[in-house]
């Protein structure tokens, strides 16, 4: 697990830290796990419900994974929240794409929660992504927005390359995955 840091701009006042780790499985999925500490009950955290698809979810609490070939400019985008909803993105270049509401894309997530720690797991099928990311060299981005009771809204992710929280900045994609070999 990494620590994502919070953007010094959007100071979070109930959470303590967030740390995140992405881990490829031999059936050619992305295993993810979101660990956020402090006082939950003092976030806005929707109740659980149905998988489905959701929409704007970065506009409350929820975590995400952005994801690309190194060296390439198109990259996916998931959001996944607590609620079981999910969102996923294909983007051509920097924030250039479009929606993608294939039911198919399903991330499988899972929640833990308690009063000091919320665990969010989501595993993603990067073959439905694109063939190529199950074996290729992988970037990747990962981050959390926080919305707490009072409203307010802080951003955590493996790098703030920017004066503003951006997690679709080229500097945000901070982890490798090594491609897969036979």
């Amino acid at each position: 697990m990494i620590e994502l840091p919070c953007h010094p701009h959007a100071p979070s006042r109930e959470v303590n830290a967030i740390t995140a780790g992405a881990t490829r499985t031999r059936e050619g999925k992305l295993a993810l796990h979101y660990a956020i500490h402090g006082k939950i009950a003092a976030l806005n955290i929707p109740p659980p419900g149905p998988a489905r698809v959701g929409w704007k979810l970065w506009r409350h609490t929820c975590c995400e994974l952005f994801v690309r070939e190194q060296g390439a400019a198109a990259y996916h985008e998931f959001n996944f929240s607590p609620s079981g909803e999910w969102a996923a993105y294909a983007f051509t270049r920097y924030r250039e794409g479009r929606t993608l509401t294939d039911e198919v894309l399903n991330p499988q997530i899972a929640v833990q929660s308690g009063v000091a720690r919320l665990d969010l797991y989501a595993l993603v099928d990067l073959a439905r992504l694109s063939p190529a990311h199950v074996r290729a060299r992988l970037t990747v981005g990962l981050a959390a927005i926080i919305e707490e009771a009072s409203g307010g809204l802080s951003y955590w992710a493996l790098a703030h390359p920017s004066d503003r929280p951006d997690f679709h900045h080229a500097g945000a994609f901070a982890l490798e995955l090594d491609e897969i070999r036979d």
